[in-house]
C-alpha cells in the first residue's frame, strides 16, 4: 500500500467495540470486496470492503474475517483468512501477505488460508447459534451486481438452513459513525493532501484551460503525496455546467468570466476526504459572483456552528433552509411574502439549493450512520452549501469537512483557502 502503516491497535479495538454488540453464542463473518471486471481480460482496481478494513486492517482481495468471541478453542476466536500465495502468483501479481504479516497489521493471531475456511466454517457452526452476515445497507446504495456477500449469503443459508441468521450493517453503522483519534488522524492527512492540490490549482487555472486538464492536476498532487487518489470521481464545472450536480464530464474549456466549481478530495489509508470550491477562472469574481459566494460562504458558516453534539441532520436542515431563505431573498431571487405562504414540506429554498448541507464522512464519502441519531463527539460530517442559479448560469457551492467536539465543531479544511479575498489573491499572484 502507498500509505504508512497503521498501528494495530485500531482494529483490535474496533473487533473488541463490534464483539459487545452480538448475541451469546455468535459468529460473524467479512468478506472483501470482489476483484470487478472492465471487459475482455481487464479489472478494475480492487477496493476493500471498508467493514472488513475497519476490523483488520487488510487491504487484500480474497480475504475473510470470521469472528466467533464464545469459541471453546481461544484460537477460533478471531480468525482471519488470506489468500495463499504462490512463484506463480509472485511473478504475475507481486506480493501477497504472509501469514506472519497479516498477523502484525490485523493483531489477529489466527491466521489461514482462504482456501481452509469452509471447513473451519463446517467445525465452528456446530458450535454456534446465530450467524451475522454482512451486506450494503446505506440507504443511498443502487446495487446492481451480486456481491461476495451477496453470494454468501445465499450459499451459507443453503448449506446450513437451520442457524439463526441476523444482520451486522445495523451494528456497523452504528460504530463506524464515532470516530477514533487514529482514524481522525487519517482523515486529517487526506484533508492536508486535498489542500495542496487545490492550491496547486489556484495557480494553474486560467482562461483556456479545459476541466479535464485541472482534473489531471488534483491525481497528480494526490498520488505524489501517498494517496490512491480521488476519494470519488471528481466533479470540475465551469460555467453553467456547475448546476449540474454530479457533473462529471470535465470536458469543457474553461472562459474568461466563468466560475467553476470543483468539488474533490484526496483518499488516504482508505479514508476519504470531501471538499468544494468554487472560484473565477480569471482570477476576479464579479460584483453578482461576488455577491452569491459571499451568501453561500455566510451559511456554510452558519451551518458549520449547528455541528456540535445533541443536534440532529432534522433539526440541523431546518435551520440551514430558514438561512438560506434569507440569503435568497436578499439575494432577489425568493419574495419574502411568498417564502411566508411557502408549502412547509416544499419550500422555496429547493429551487437553488436542492440538496442536503452535511452526511457523514469516514472511509465512505457519504458514510454510513444514522440520520436520526443525535450528533456525538467524534462524528465527522461535510458541510456544503450551495446556491445554484440555471438562468444566470452560475453554481456556487463550498464544503469542508467539520469534526464534532464537545468544545465545539472543529473545521478539519480551516487552513484550506476560503475567503474570497484570499482566493483573487492567490489566484493573481499564480
Amino acid at each position: 500500500m502507498r500509505y504508512a502503516p497503521i498501528a494495530q491497535e485500531l482494529f483490535v479495538r474496533n473487533r473488541r467495540r463490534l464483539v459487545k454488540h452480538l448475541k451469546q453464542s455468535s459468529v460473524v463473518i467479512f468478506h472483501s470486496n470482489d476483484v470487478m471486471p472492465t471487459n475482455a481480460d481487464g479489472t478494475m482496481p480492487f477496493r476493500q470492503n471498508n467493514d472488513l478494513f475497519y476490523l483488520s486492517g487488510i487491504d487484500q482481495e480474497e480475504s475473510i474475517l470470521l469472528l466467533f468471541p464464545d469459541a471453546r478453542d481461544p484460537r477460533m476466536q478471531e480468525i482471519l483468512f488470506v489468500r495463499e500465495t504462490n512463484d506463480h502468483i509472485l511473478t504475475w501479481e507481486g506480493y501477497k501477505l504472509t501469514k506472519k504479516q497479516a498477523a502484525e497489521v490485523s493483531g489477529i493471531k489466527t491466521i489461514l488460508w482462504t482456501h481452509e475456511f469452509n471447513s473451519v466454517l463446517n467445525t465452528l457452526l456446530g458450535e454456534a447459534e446465530q450467524v451475522y452476515l454482512n451486506s450494503n445497507e446505506h440507504p443511498r446504495a443502487v446495487v446492481e451486481v451480486e456481491t461476495r456477500d451477496a453470494r454468501f449469503i445465499k450459499w451459507i443459508k443453503e448449506h446450513y438452513p437451520l442457524h439463526k441468521y441476523e444482520r451486522v450493517a445495523p451494528i456497523m453503522h452504528l460504530l463506524r459513525a464515532v470516530k477514533s483519534e487514529e482514524e481522525i488522524a487519517l482523515i486529517r492527512q487526506a484533508c492536508q493532501i486535498t489542500e495542496k492540490g487545490f492550491r496547486r490549482l489556484l495557480k494553474f487555472i486560467k482562461p483556456g484551460i479545459m476541466e479535464y486538464e485541472i482534473e489531471a492536476e488534483l491525481y497528480h498532487e494526490f498520488i505524489r503525496n501517498r494517496s490512491r487518489g480521488p476519494a470519488y470521481q471528481p466533479i470540475i464545472a465551469s460555467g453553467a455546467n456547475a448546476c449540474i450536480l454530479h457533473y462529471v464530464d470535465n470536458n469543457r474549456e474553461c472562459k474568461d468570466g466563468d466560475l467553476v466549481l470543483m468539488d474533490f478530495g484526496a483518499e488516504y489509508a482508505n479514508y476519504a476526504s470531501d471538499l468544494t470550491r468554487t472560484v473565477p477562472v480569471n482570477g476576479k469574481f464579479t460584483k453578482r459572483q461576488r455577491e452569491v459566494y459571499d451568501a453561500v460562504l455566510r451559511v456554510m458558516k452558519a451551518a458549520t456552528q449547528m455541528l456540535v453534539p445533541g443536534n440532529t441532520l432534522g433539526q440541523y436542515h431546518q435551520f440551514v433552509g430558514t438561512v438560506m431563505e434569507n440569503e435568497l431573498i436578499r439575494l432577489g431571487l425568493l419574495d419574502e411574502g411568498d417564502v411566508r405562504n411557502q408549502d412547509s414540506h416544499n419550500p422555496l429554498y429547493k429551487k437553488y439549493f436542492m440538496h442536503g448541507t452535511s452526511h457523514h464522512l469516514g472511509l465512505d464519502v457519504h458514510d454510513v450512520g444514522d440520520k436520526h441519531r443525535a450528533f456525538e463527539e467524534g462524528m465527522v460530517f461535510t458541510c456544503e452549501p450551495g446556491i445554484y442559479i440555471r438562468e444566470e448560469g452560475i453554481g456556487i457551492r463550498l464544503e469542508n469537512d467539520i469534526l464534532v467536539t464537545a468544545g465545539g465543531p472543529e473545521d478539519l479544511m480551516a487552513d484550506i483557502p476560503l475567503e474570497a479575498e484570499e482566493i483573487q489573491h492567490l489566484m493573481q499572484i499564480g
